[in-house]
């Protein structure tokens, strides 16, 4: 699944964040979600202006899912890829109860460490 990924050097810009919260069935064939996320990250990881990708997951069972983009250009275009139209049917039909999902512009960005201290990102 997602390695990690260093976007220091991005979180300043104006991006598309895209909060996806799930349940999933209690039949769930975990092997084929499982395949299916590994394939969806092969082909979004690849895509230009793609930033990054987090899933967490919780005590109530909800997973949340949290992807960056640099435009909504480039999130459309993952958006209206083929095969990703294809496994959010196939999520609607086998793997899901429910799902809410949130697309956000990013307002303001900035970051901490303990070896820069605090750095200002832009703004939209």
């Amino acid at each position: 699944m997602p390695e990690d990924i260093d976007y220091r050097e991005k979180s300043g810009m104006p991006k598309q964040v895209i909060i996806f919260r799930s349940h999933l069935r209690s039949d769930v064939d975990l092997a084929e979600l499982e395949a299916a996320g590994v394939r969806m990250y092969e082909i979004v990881s690849a895509m230009p202006g793609f930033l990054s990708s987090r899933i967490y997951g919780g005590e109530s069972g909800e997973s949340v899912n949290i992807v960056e983009f640099e435009s909504e250009e480039t999130l459309l275009a993952w958006r209206d890829h083929p095969e990703h139209q294809e496994i959010q049917e196939r999520g609607r039909q086998k793997f899901f109860t429910e799902y809410h999902m949130d697309v956000c512009d990013s307002q303001r960005a900035y970051r901490f460490s303990t070896t820069e201290g605090r750095v200002e990102g832009s703004s939209n």
